[in-house]
């Protein structure tokens, strides 16, 4: 499991945070800015990030920007500012959760582990799919990981981006013959199985603590998308 990444400018709440995220079993960074937490976020793999609004240089806006264009990792905003309007841009913006300051320190941590225990979840977009390390261009229809562009054909890139715009959904040959190669195809389902395992062997550096595609024995294909919660 990654670490609770805290991004807060302030010593002392960071200090109080860390200890507490620490007493209950999770792992801890602390970054002081907003640039320094986008630079170390892809290394660190966080599987939470508590994310101050007021920082210096990069706010975190910007920082949740940063975030939400390559991965799906949870985000609490915390900030001193309570208003509605801020709360509704937070969660506008692809943050899971939001605390205005000040704040009970347990308070936190069962935010934390609220947030931590739903669904895993991919972020969507009318251009792209990310699962972690993992993203699909819609519009471009390449295949980056660990932003390394993948070299998948047509056809394959088409059953993954069935896959992952379902993810955690079990599909039988048959279902994925008819919605990936149409239903007039004449050939085998043996061309299903094919297909997955040459997206298996180009997504071999998927971390499988952020997904992976599954064979259920006699049944079906799903991609299972997990997020180390």
């Amino acid at each position: 499991m990654g670490p609770i990444m805290i991004v807060e400018d302030e010593e002392a709440i960071a200090r109080v945070l860390a200890a507490y995220v620490r007493k209950a079993g999770f792992e801890c960074l602390i970054c002081k800015d907003g640039s320094q937490a986008l630079a170390s976020f892809e290394a660190a793999k966080p599987v939470l990030v508590l994310l101050d609004v007021m920082l210096p240089g990069k706010d975190g806006w910007e920082v949740l920007r940063g975030i939400r264009e390559k991965s799906a990792c949870p985000v609490i905003m915390l900030t001193a500012r309570g208003e509605v309007g801020d709360r509704i841009r937070g969660l506008n913006e692809g943050a899971d959760d939001y605390i205005a300051k000040p704040f009970e320190p347990e308070e936190v941590v069962a935010r934390i582990q609220a947030v931590l225990r739903r669904p895993p979840q991919s972020l969507v977009d009318p251009d792209q799919i990310v699962f972690g390390s993992l993203r699909i261009d819609r519009q471009s229809r390449s295949v980056y990981l660990n932003g390394a562009v993948l070299s998948v054909t047509p056809r394959d890139l088409s059953l993954l981006l069935f896959l992952a715009e379902n993810p955690n959904r079990l599909f039988e040959r048959e279902q994925l013959i008819e919605k990936v190669w149409g239903i007039d195809y004449e050939g085998s389902d043996r061309a299903v199985d094919l297909s997955i395992k040459r997206l298996r062997s180009l997504l071999l550096h998927w971390p499988a603590a952020e997904g992976e595609i599954r064979t259920l024995r006699g049944t079906g294909y799903q991609l299972y998308a997990n997020t180390s919660r």
